[in-house]
């Protein structure tokens, strides 16, 4: 038997979020030396925002919500106004987080408790990690910004214009699913690139190599190349690099092939993991000789989210698409297994990608575009070996082959495991 009153359940369940939500925010901002308001500051406000809402709805007066904004934002001003006659200028961090908690208070009550909350704790991190995103901000350059703005008018601007239906033949074009795919690999190559930007190269070769992959494994295999090739003191540590970015392209992958293909994530995790593990064992056996080693060069990665870039990947894409559903038409499955071989040498996302397409379109069974899949990295993977002769000469590899081919014979196991 329950002795509560499912009236005072929905309030006393509303206030107590709104409650904590103050809490949290108000622990952050009651450690902040410039900080005037704390702890019980912070929750009076959240209470008293998820109070006015209560009594908004109740009395059917909406605008008595924006009278509670209104005087809670004019106390804050006129707070900080006395204080700057003071001389003890705090800025209007704490005074925009004291009207935020306010509107987060007022939105527990309106049923949006948690959006609220997950926006609370976003507001608590921006809140302490003041200075590593001032740090941030001033160690960005002209290129990084003009890559994340660029990011932005590709997915923020562009994808939503695009339509989504099926053009061209087979109807294998759709221009949004192919927008998106572009957004999907620039988002990511856009976060590798950031991270390279930020780590550096004072943290090693692992981090080099793991960041590396994500912004592009390619250009990380062709630099480190030219790097060992000139000097010979890298070419173990060239070495270890190229096999960690090059592993990191099929967990890359296989974040993607996750999102666009789902049903697939199982026999493709296994058959990149099945790559994955002697490519980790691989790098591991060379750690020791890192260690001794100093700073490394930075790949010179161009910037993912250039129009020009996205478009041509965007592209190459609708081709492999288009050129992938004509052979398998005419040639069956051979067909498609020639396109991600061909196409896997020098783009695998764009490879994997027009298979995983496919495969939701049912065009493309289940063993057939997992096998896609692995014969496109594989391809790539050939490549990147051949670069590796051709630009690093015999020490690099000699140090580097012996990783790649275990990352590819990994691979081949795996395919014969499912």
């Amino acid at each position: 038997m329950s002795f509560v009153n499912p009236e005072l359940a929905l309030p006393v369940e509303a206030f107590s979020t709104a409650l904590g939500i103050g809490l949290l925010i108000g622990m952050e901002r009651g450690r902040a030396p410039d900080s005037a308001a704390g702890l019980r500051t912070f929750s009076l406000v959240s209470i008293l925002g998820c109070l006015f809402a209560l009594i908004a709805e109740k009395l059917n007066e909406p605008w008595l919500l924006s009278i509670g904004l209104i005087t809670v934002t004019a106390v804050m001003i006129a707070s900080n106004f006395s204080s700057q006659q003071e001389e003890q200028d705090r800025g209007f961090t704490t005074e925009a987080a004291i009207i935020t908690t306010f509107g987060l208070g007022a939105s527990v009550w309106m049923g949006y408790a948690t959006l609220a909350v997950m926006l609370a704790i976003s507001t608590t991190i921006l809140l302490h990690f003041k200075h590593e995103l001032q740090h941030f901000s001033v160690m960005m350059t002209e290129k990084d910004v003009n890559s994340i703005l660029q990011f932005a008018v590709l997915s923020l601007v562009i994808l939503p214009i695009l339509p989504d239906a099926d053009f061209g033949p087979y109807g294998a074009i759709n221009p949004r699913q192919i927008w998106w795919m572009v957004v999907l690999i620039s988002g990511l190559a856009l976060s590798g690139y950031l991270a390279l930007r930020i780590i550096g190269a004072r943290h090693g070769a692992a981090l080099l190599g793991i960041f590396g992959g994500l912004a592009s494994s390619t250009a990380t295999t062709m630099m480190f190349s030219r790097h060992a090739a000139k000097n010979e003191h890298l070419v173990r540590m060239s070495a270890i690099v190229i096999v960690i970015a090059n592993f990191m392209v099929m967990i890359r992958l296989g974040i993607i092939a996750t999102l666009v293909a789902p049903s697939l994530m199982l026999p493709i995790a296994t058959v990149f993991a099945c790559g994955i593990i002697p490519g980790v064992l691989m790098a591991i056996h060379g750690w020791k000789a890192l260690n001794a080693s100093g700073e490394l060069p930075m790949p010179d990665v161009k910037n993912p989210t250039e129009l020009k870039t996205a478009l041509s990947f965007g592209m190459l894409y609708a081709a492999v698409l288009l050129t992938a559903a004509w052979l398998q038409d005419i040639a069956g499955n051979s067909g498609l297994y020639i396109v991600a071989l061909v196409s896997g040498i020098t783009d695998a996302d764009a490879s994997v990608l027009s298979t995983l397409r496919m495969f939701n379109m049912e065009r493309v069974l289940f063993d057939d575009a997992v096998i896609a899949v692995a014969l496109a990295l594989m391809a790539n993977l050939a490549f990147k070996i051949s670069l590796i002769i051709s630009i690093g000469g015999k020490p690099l590899t000699r140090q580097a082959l012996p990783g790649l081919l275990a990352i590819g014979a990994g691979m081949g196991i795996g395919l014969l495991i499912i």
